[in-house]
């Protein structure tokens, strides 16, 4: 029996919650999907500080955006614990969490075609003005993969 890869992109939402709960309940039961839980956050950029007022409360917010960057980190693990609780084998759950480079939807198809994922599992945020300008993340995944299945949970 082959192994399906499984890519699953966590943003830390309700929505991605629940996509985690279809993940479970979908391919929990089979023994031969491996997961691999997706996160690309915004780097924190290296400004210097000097002992100015300005520049200290900079770096005071530079403190709180590395100590969210750490907390997702640890929940981002906790997904995966959660994966094996469940019944996945814990040598076929993987996490990835990196910086990101490239906007969120580039970020999920190179990793996808990287990797050679078969299946990747998104949400989808109900339509906003500002997605009808920019694209949403699922769509620009959809619409750039071929020979890859796709499931969107809303």
């Amino acid at each position: 029996m082959d192994t399906q890869k499984l890519l699953l992109p966590y943003n830390f939402t309700r929505l991605d919650q629940k996509a985690l709960e279809f993940v479970i309940n979908t391919f929990g039961k089979l023994g031969n999907t491996a997961v691999t839980v997706f996160n690309a956050y915004t780097p924190i950029p290296e400004i210097e500080t000097d002992g100015t007022f300005v520049t200290g409360k900079l770096k005071g917010n530079l403190n709180y955006l590395l100590q969210n960057i750490k907390k997702n980190k640890v929940v981002l693990y906790k997904v995966k614990d959660k994966l094996i609780e469940v019944g996945f084998s814990e040598n076929r759950v993987d996490c990835i969490f990196r910086p990101r480079k490239k906007d969120i939807a580039t970020e999920i198809m190179d990793l996808a075609a990287s990797d050679n994922f078969d299946i990747i599992v998104l949400n989808r945020k109900h339509a906003r003005v500002t997605r009808f300008f920019s694209g949403s993340t699922s769509n620009k995944v959809i619409m750039n993969l071929k020979d890859l299945t796709v499931c969107i949970v809303s």
